[in-house]
Order: C-alpha cells, then sequence, then structure tokens
C-alpha cells in the first residue's frame, strides 16, 4: 500500500487509524499535509486510540482548521456587509459554501479565499463595492495578468483585503471564457438557495457540478485528493434526497458538463468508493489512469513520484482552458515576465 493509498484508504475507513504502524502514521501524516487533509483526519480519530504524538499533530491540525473556519465565517460577513447595499445576489462557492451550509465536507476542512459569484453585468459594481470596504486588487492595473483576467478568466483578479489580508476571487462564472465548455451561470443564479447570512448557495446539483468541473476540467487535479474527498461527502449526502441523480444529469446537460462530472464521479468511485449510477460515471480512460497515478503517485515523505504523468496532466489543464495559439502566447509571456523580474532581482541584489 502506497502512502497516497495509505490516506485514501483511512478516510474511506478511520478505524484503520488503530492499527497503524509508527512507519505508516510517519508516511500517512506527510502525506495528509501535502493533500491539506490532516485537518479533515484530525476530526475522524476523534475519539481513537492513536500514539500520542500522532494525537498532538491531528489535534492540532483540526484546531487551526477550526480557526480557519471561524476567520473564514468572519471574512464572509464582512463581505456581505459591502455587497448587501447592492442588491445584487451573492453566490458563495467551494469551502466557504460548505461551511456556512453546515455540509459533509467541513469537518476538519481548511477553508482559504473566500470564492463568490456575481452577474457578469454588475462585476464592475461588486469590484468597486468590495474596494471601498477595503479589499484591492492583488495585480497592478494595466499589467498583462490584470488584463488577461479581465479578459479572459472566469474571475477578476483577487481582491486582498488592505488590514487583515482575506482575499477575494470574485467570480462571473465557474469556467474560463476561452474553454471549450460553456457552463450557464444565470441558470446557476437563478436556482440557488439563500442561506442565514445574506448570501447565496448553489443548488445541490450545480454544487456537486461545480466541484466536478474544478477537480476534471479547470486545473491539472492538484489537491485532488481533497476535492474528491468533497465530492464523495456531498454526493452521499445529496443523494438522499428525492430525485438528485435526476436533477443531476439534467443539470450536467444544462451546463455542457457531463464529460468533468463523469470523470469526478469515476475517481471519486475509485479512491472513496463514492456511490453514483454507472450511467452518469461513463468508461475509463487514459486521462483516469494518469490521474489515479498522480493521486496515488507520493512516497513516505509525500514527494511526488509520478512527473511525467503530472506534466502531461499539467499540460493538458492548460489546453483545456485555451486554444493552443492563445495558451503558446500566453505562456511566452508569461515566461518573459519572470525572466524580467528574475533580471531585476538579480540587479537589485548586486546594488
Amino acid at each position: 500500500m502506497t502512502p497516497s493509498t495509505l490516506l485514501h484508504s483511512v478516510l474511506r475507513e478511520p478505524q484503520r487509524m488503530e492499527r497503524l504502524t509508527a512507519e505508516q502514521w510517519n508516511a500517512l501524516i506527510r502525506v495528509a499535509r501535502v493533500e491539506m487533509l490532516m485537518g479533515t483526519i484530525g476530526m475522524l480519530s476523534t475519539g481513537m486510540h492513536v500514539p500520542d504524538k500522532a494525537r498532538l499533530l491531528l489535534d492540532e491540525a483540526a484546531a487551526i482548521a477550526s480557526v480557519r473556519q471561524n476567520a473564514a465565517r468572519y471574512e464572509v460577513q464582512r463581505m456581505v456587509e459591502a455587497l448587501t447595499p447592492t442588491g445584487m445576489p451573492v453566490i458563495l462557492m467551494k469551502g466557504s459554501a460548505y461551511l456556512m451550509a453546515d455540509l459533509p465536507p467541513c469537518p476538519g476542512r481548511n477553508i482559504g479565499d473566500l470564492d463568490i459569484m456575481v452577474p457578469f453585468d454588475r462585476l464592475s459594481e461588486a469590484e468597486a463595492a468590495l474596494k471601498r470596504h477595503g479589499w484591492q486588487s492583488i495585480k497592478a492595473k494595466g499589467t498583462y495578468d490584470d488584463s488577461y483576467y479581465r479578459e479572459w478568466m472566469h474571475e477578476l483578479p483577487p481582491l486582498a483585503h488592505e488590514t487583515r489580508g482575506g482575499v477575494i476571487d470574485l467570480h462571473h462564472t465557474i469556467l474560463p471564457r476561452t474553454a471549450r465548455l460553456t457552463p450557464r451561470p444565470e441558470r446557476m443564479l437563478a436556482n440557488a438557495i439563500p442561506t442565514n447570512c445574506g448570501a447565496y448557495i448553489m443548488a445541490p446539483a450545480e454544487m456537486l457540478l461545480h466541484s466536478a468541473t474544478h477537480l476534471a476540467y479547470d486545473g491539472d487535479l492538484q489537491g485532488g485528493a481533497r476535492n474528491l474527498w468533497d465530492i464523495d461527502r456531498l454526493v452521499r449526502h445529496f443523494a438522499e434526497q428525492p430525485d438528485f441523480w435526476d436533477d443531476l444529469k439534467s443539470a450536467a446537460t444544462a451546463h455542457e458538463l457531463t464529460s468533468p462530472l463523469a470523470r469526478a464521479l469515476r475517481l471519486s468511485h475509485r479512491l472513496y468508493g463514492t456511490p453514483s449510477p454507472a450511467a452518469l460515471r461513463g468508461k475509463p480512460d487514459l486521462i483516469d489512469r494518469l490521474a489515479l497515478r498522480k493521486l496515488r503517485g507520493h512516497d513516505r515523505y509525500g514527494a511526488p513520484t509520478t512527473p511525467i504523468s503530472n506534466f502531461i496532466l499539467f499540460l493538458r489543464g492548460h489546453w483545456l482552458r485555451m486554444p493552443l495559439p492563445m495558451l503558446t502566447r500566453h505562456l511566452l509571456t508569461k515566461w518573459r515576465a519572470r525572466r524580467a523580474e528574475a533580471r531585476q532581482a538579480g540587479r537589485e541584489n548586486d546594488q
């Protein structure tokens, strides 16, 4: 059993932790840290008999996750205060949505940036309101990165609060405008569900669809073990609702996202035994094999062991996000910018 497979098996069957050797504990903790799942493992271990040193680390990770969740709640409240006067609907996305709706992925989960979505035609209004309340763009106006975000991406450049440092990613859809698939954000906004905090969350089918798309299409499966754990928890929770699978199939069709949904369900099924209809999962392919190699490819120190698979998935992630000519131009521009930054840093060090 590889260290990554050990992590996946412990998530599926937490009681395994009571039977681990010292060497297995070392591997589990290192891989769980790399995959940002230490807090989750810490919560799952509550009440179990584990080695004292492991208990200290697990309890610490769970406590850190709790502190970060409280900070995320505070940031959500401040964001709602900033945007409520505009009267626009604001959808919480990913971790903040799970947190404010108290959904099953939450226990022990670290919450990072605050991801929100607003209507495209009110994007500038939302940005201005947030800036009045202390959030400022981390990309200088007029630079290549700033222009690239605003013209081609599904979100504006990240906004960081000038005193607290909390970051908001302000979206208008869930995939870059250059992507080959075109989901319908207006449908997500129309189906959104209000929460007690004053913001909205996506409807169950679209929340799961967004998580699946973020994993299987918008990137290279970095952080895939945690994202698939989110999907497993959401599936098991939402599947208790009548007609959930029919709603999910309809939503995937409407948003043109049946392919990333199928891949995410297949991978989650392989790692965590996530139940789902075979017809929605479809058949595995070469990308699944590469993804599973990456997901299972950490050594006992947490270092990746599948560089070729990782590189292919990296290229695929960029290729899905934009046409080849644009991708080539984008990567060349970024490379030149990094070289210029390195030269400038070198000159400053020489002075």
